[in-house]
């Protein structure tokens, strides 16, 4: 004779194997985020809008907004064609010595993030969210790249190439939604260049030289670890969040006045909270083996369920 205890026991395997399931999908991270990143400690080449290793060429009325210097090469070609609107001229002096030795920190700093790969060289047309990117070649931009920072004005962008970045002619990078220039990195293990007329933006982090086309501008900063960088007629400047050289540091308030002031992120951001010191931190990891085991036990709850519910029919 059959009895009615089953209808219970398979409503309650029916609504365990749905929690399971649906908590495990729910922690699984989108294969379209892209994973989190952390801020490129820069240290003293901070302050640095040209920095090289083998040397810097000017042609044309090049305007500089930072500091400049190269060293263990410390030549200068055309520096009476530029104007340093802001900064200083370290040619190799110590300042500059001590940026170059940051300068490697700050390229293995980007090198260390882990990626999500782009699927393609090109990033002209796309708009991306904060997140650290491979593009699995290449870097090209020939058109106009938009950063959305989702709100958060800390957002960090790492891009990471695998060989040169160019920029080609008229190409731009906007902001929107709270993104800047201020936590933009191009990791580039060879060479970088900029064509003519370019409006580019980040911190560009070149193993070898990096070169700028005519006319093109960049809002951020050209670091070459051992090459040279080349300039014709073009523009540089700090990102306006970059400490401007010699600028006295404003005093930090007092904690009541810091609470008066309000939550420092208006809206809720994706990824790491920003903290007080400008830095983010980065999101809890995903325990992937737990996630395997969860949903192979949703799994086989379902499977088992279905036999008992065939047996009970039977």
């Amino acid at each position: 004779m059959r009895t009615q205890t089953s209808r219970p026991r398979t409503r309650t395997f029916t609504v365990l194997a749905a929690v399971v399931v649906a908590a495990a999908l729910a922690t699984v991270p989108s294969a379209a985020q892209a994973a989190l990143g952390t801020p490129v400690p820069l240290g003293a080449g901070s302050t640095f809008v040209v920095l090289a290793g083998a040397g810097v060429t000017n042609t044309g009325a090049t305007t500089l907004g930072g500091d400049i210097g190269t060293f263990p090469t410390t030549s200068i070609t055309g520096p009476g064609t530029i104007t340093q609107a802001s900064g200083v001229n370290h040619g190799g002096d110590a300042v500059t010595q001590q940026a170059k030795t940051d300068l490697v920190t700050a390229y293995d700093a980007a090198s260390s993030q882990s990626p999500d790969p782009l699927g393609g060289v090109e990033l002209a047309g796309l708009t991306l969210e904060p997140g650290v990117y491979d593009t699995g070649g290449v870097i090209e931009l020939n058109g106009n790249l938009t950063l959305d920072g989702n709100g958060d004005p800390n957002a960090v962008f790492v891009f990471q190439s695998l060989s040169e970045l160019l920029a080609g002619a008229a190409s731009s990078v906007t902001f929107i939604d709270g993104a800047t220039a201020c936590n933009v990195y191009w990791r580039v293990p060879s060479s970088a260049t900029i064509l003519a007329g370019s409006r580019f933006a980040g911190t560009i982090l070149a193993m070898t030289s990096i070169t700028f086309e005519a006319g093109a501008t960049l809002d951020g900063r050209a670091l070459a670890r051992t090459g040279t960088v080349t300039m014709i007629t073009n523009t540089i400047t700090l990102p306006a969040c970059a400490p401007v050289p010699g600028a006295v540091a404003a005093a930090t308030p007092a904690p009541a006045a810091a609470a008066a002031a309000g939550p420092q992120v208006p809206v809720t951001p994706r990824g790491g909270v920003a903290t007080g010191d400008g830095s983010s931190l980065p999101a809890a990891p995903v325990d992937r083996p737990v996630l395997a085991a969860l949903t192979l036990l949703g799994v086989g709850a379902v499977v088992l369920l279905a036999v008992r519910l065939r047996r009970a029919r039977g």
